[in-house]
């Protein structure tokens, strides 16, 4: 035996439609834009590892430096941001008020190869770069010839 689902409706597109929770499409439209609204998000991150160092990218558009926080603690980088932003548009018939929240924090453990304070960062075109230094130590030896002995 197995399941069926039944529509039973006779207009099901005209019935989702009218029934939708959101009437005037606020939410609907919104929640394809950016910034989230309501909601804590986690940017993609790129890392990548070079004989020298690691480079760490974030991509989060839409911000300025200073919305960001940058913290190093025993090993572990922290980054955090948190945005808010109110939108009021008067009309002789109504008023619309809008508030965006969105925030973010994303935490990192550093490899005990990385040199701490040689760490820089740069937000440019929506992208937060970090490069992490390898210690002196880490980085590749050269080779070297070996002489044999008598």
């Amino acid at each position: 035996m197995s399941i069926v689902k039944r529509n039973n409706l006779v207009f099901p597109a005209l019935m989702n439609e009218i029934l939708k929770p959101d009437w005037f499409g606020g939410l609907e439209n919104y929640k394809d834009t950016f910034p989230p609204v309501y909601k804590d998000t986690f940017p993609p991150v790129n890392i990548q590892e070079n004989e020298t160092s690691f480079e760490l990218e974030l991509s989060v558009p839409g911000r300025k430096k200073e919305d960001f926080n940058i913290e190093i603690d025993e090993q572990v980088l922290t980054i955090t941001s948190e945005t808010k932003k109110e939108e009021e548009v008067k009309d002789a018939r109504y008023t619309r008020k809008e508030f965006t929240y969105s925030s973010f924090k994303r935490s990192f453990t550093l490899p005990e190869t990385v040199s701490e304070e040689g760490i820089k960062a740069s937000y440019e075109n929506g992208i937060l770069r970090f490069t992490l230094p390898k210690k002196e130590e880490a980085l590749p030896k050269p080779k070297r010839l070996i002489e044999i002995g008598k």
